[in-house]
């Protein structure tokens, strides 16, 4: 069987709602995506809909060229998987992205992990918990906690993941001869 690598996309965008995050979990980095490609071309979340509106969120492919993204600092991890297991991730997004108008950001289960409560919402996640849902779903991964309770740090602690990249996602980009070419678009 062929093997696939998945990425994991650590952020750090420095905006209000990170800052907030960050004061909780004290860690580098509070915002997690997944991608299918290390040109990090097609990257998932739950996360913003609107640049300048944290707080209308949903299921989102990230725009890494928005302005939140071009200041980040980031780190990359990279899992290798099945062709089956990639499939499998790939029908898992797909399925969301037809659906994304039934799914929301789950902003009060993000709140709810820092007085460690439950709190599940239908068709709702916020990153770590997409992330998390996802690699279980799919067989990649089954953490001891539950997805709701995860955090982006959590995600990577396993020994599959392995670091590729940690720094400003900008110079990620340079290093693979990426540049951003205008708000909406990368070049290759």
């Amino acid at each position: 069987m062929r093997e696939n690598k998945i990425y994991i996309l650590l952020t750090d965008t420095g905006t209000l709602l990170t800052k907030m995050i960050k004061l909780y979990t004290k860690a580098p980095y509070n915002h997690a995506s997944i991608a299918f490609d290390e040109h990090l071309i097609e990257v998932y979340s739950f996360g913003r809909k609107t640049p300048r509106n944290p707080f209308i969120g949903g299921f989102v492919k990230e725009n890494l060229s928005a302005h939140y993204f071009k200041q980040a600092r980031c780190a990359i991890y990279s899992c290798d998987v099945t062709t089956e297991q990639f499939e499998s991730m790939q029908q898992f997004i797909h399925k969301i992205d037809r659906q994304k108008h039934l799914y929301s950001y789950n902003l009060l289960g993000l709140f709810a992990i820092t007085i460690k409560k439950r709190f599940i919402r239908k068709n709702a996640f916020f990153c770590s918990q997409f992330v998390a849902t996802l690699l279980q779903e799919c067989g990649i991964l089954n953490y001891t906690k539950e997805p709701f309770f995860m955090t982006p740090q959590d995600l990577i602690e396993n020994e599959r993941f392995h670091l590729v990249y940690q720094g400003d996602l900008e110079n990620y980009f340079k290093h693979h001869d990426m540049i951003f070419q205008n708000e909406s678009q990368l070049v290759i």
